[in-house]
Formats: C-alpha cells, sequence, structure tokens
C-alpha cells in the first residue's frame, strides 16, 4: 500500500540566487554611495564652520584671516595651482582692522586617554604666548578626561600664557612662567593638550618666522 503523495521541490537554480544576491549588493552599494554624496557636502560645510568658529575665538575676533599653506617645508599664502587646499597643512593668520597681524591659529592633534585629543589653539609668535586654546574633537572620558573642554578654569589658563607650557599638579605650582594646572582624575588628557601646544609651537615657529622675513623683504622691494 503506497502513502500520499509528497509535494515535489524543485532546488533554486544556483545562479538565480547568485544573480539575486548580486543585485541586492549592487542596490545596496548605489544606495551607500548616494547618502555620501548627499551627506559630504554637508559634513564639510559643518565642519568648516566649526574650524571659522574656533578662529574666532582663539585669536580673540580678528578682522579677517588667511590660510598659510605648508608645501616643500616653508609656509606660503599661496595655494598650489591644482592643490587641495584640504590635502595641506594649514595656519591661518589673523588680523586686526589696520591689517596687522594679531596672531596665527594653528591645529594640533595627540592621543589621549581614550582616543585621539584635536585641538585649536591662538599663538603670538612676536611674544611666544598661547592666546587660547580650544578642543576640536575628543572622546575622552565623560566626567574626567572631557574636562580639558569642560572645565572653564582650565581652558582660561591658555588665555595670555606664555611657551613651552609646563604641567603641575593643582597647588603645586610656584608661579612659574608658562605653568599651567592640571585636571585632578584628567592628568593624561591634561598633559596631552599641553604636548600638543609645545609640539606646534616648536614645529611651527621657525617656520612663522621666515614666512615673515619673506614678506618683510617683499614689502620692502614693493
Amino acid at each position: 500500500m503506497s502513502g500520499p503523495d509528497l509535494p515535489v521541490t524543485q532546488d533554486t537554480p544556483s545562479i538565480r540566487l547568485i544573480g539575486t544576491l548580486a543585485a541586492a549588493g549592487a542596490l545596496a552599494g548605489l544606495l551607500i554611495v548616494m547618502v555620501h554624496v548627499w551627506a559630504q557636502p554637508r559634513i564639510q560645510e559643518h565642519q568648516a564652520r566649526v574650524l571659522r568658529e574656533a578662529i574666532q575665538e582663539v585669536l580673540a575676533s580678528p578682522a579677517h584671516t588667511t590660510a598659510l599653506y605648508l608645501v616643500d617645508g616653508a609656509l606660503t599664502d599661496q595655494l598650489p595651482a591644482g592643490a587641495d587646499s584640504l590635502a595641506l597643512e594649514r595656519v591661518f593668520l589673523g588680523f586686526d582692522d589696520s591689517n596687522r597681524p594679531v596672531g596665527v591659529a594653528i591645529i594640533g592633534a595627540k592621543p589621549g586617554f581614550q582616543d585621539v585629543i584635536r585641538l585649536i589653539f591662538g599663538y603670538d609668535p612676536a611674544s611666544g604666548q598661547v592666546l587660547g586654546m580650544k578642543i576640536l574633537e575628543s572622546k575622552e572620558t565623560p566626567g574626567l578626561g572631557d574636562k580639558i573642554e569642560k572645565d572653564s578654569a582650565f581652558v582660561a589658563e591658555f588665555d595670555g600664557i606664555d611657551t613651552p607650557l609646563l604641567g603641575v599638579k593643582p597647588g603645586a605650582g610656584r608661579g612659574r612662567i608658562g605653568e599651567v594646572d592640571m585636571i585632578t582624575g584628567a592628568t593624561i588628557s591634561a598633559r596631552t593638550v599641553i604636548a600638543i601646544i609645545n609640539d606646534r609651537v616648536e614645529a611651527m615657529a621657525p617656520l612663522l618666522e621666515a614666512y615673515a622675513g619673506r614678506v618683510a623683504a617683499r614689502d620692502r622691494g614693493n
């Protein structure tokens, strides 16, 4: 006695399955590209706005600024033909209403306790002073490391301080020039901020001096 007939199943051909997966993958890839194309200009616009505002803050609202590009080991205010300005290292020279330089905004970054800390600071080459500091990017521990941007007393220490900077324990300083009180519980993050500024000043100060010399010579020639 035979049993009931069972439904006959057919395996989906492998080529059809591969084609379906390939089409789905291509569609997903297209959507990702479209989202990127749509979002990228907006991201860049936001980053540019944040940078402009930060430059104004660390240079105490200059009348106008100009970008200096690091090209072949020297700073220049002329962007090389065909060069991408975002791909070159830049500093930003600020001027007052009389077109006199008031300082330079310099960007720097180093690994902190959790992740890379990226900041911008104002610097006066003539006096060797830091004019102000602002954190641009940080993922330091909330409530501890993030005090490098949220602790107003710490941030204020970089307003008109001589370089090189020296980190000291809170209350342990002797009033020496360039001393910065650390943040209790965020020593690594605070020391990273100091290291970034010291390293960038050491690297950029001679380049800024050389640029100023070339500008002075050019003005005398005119």
